[in-house]
């Protein structure tokens, strides 16, 4: 991305906006190893999905975007706002996440 006016944190910091688009920010309780494993999980996912689409395999695709999905879960960019959850609940989101996608 180019230049700090293309993507901004909402004062609140509910919120990344990227040009002009606003997305809901990763909780930011999340510590560094777990996201950074969550990450991790997520591009590997979203790089399946591209793959599935690219073989026209509608069962790999539909695995694919449910690791996205729960990659995403469990970063708090979706599901419940992390802002509503407890401390505690927010933790085991994202312990439930790392364990789901560990395998």
């Amino acid at each position: 991305m180019q230049g700090d006016e293309e993507r901004r944190t909402t004062p609140d910091g509910h919120f990344v906006v990227v040009r002009g688009r606003r997305w809901r920010a990763t909780d930011p309780a999340v510590p560094d190893d777990p996201a950074a494993r969550l990450r991790s999980h997520l591009m590997a996912a979203r790089r399946a999905v591209r793959a599935a689409l690219a073989d026209n395999d509608q069962d790999a695709e539909r695995a694919a975007r449910s690791r996205v999905h729960r990659a995403k879960v469990a970063l708090g960019e979706r599901g419940t706002p992390w802002w509503e959850q407890s401390a505690e609940e927010r933790e085991q989101r994202w312990r439930d996440g790392l364990a789901a996608l560990d395998g």
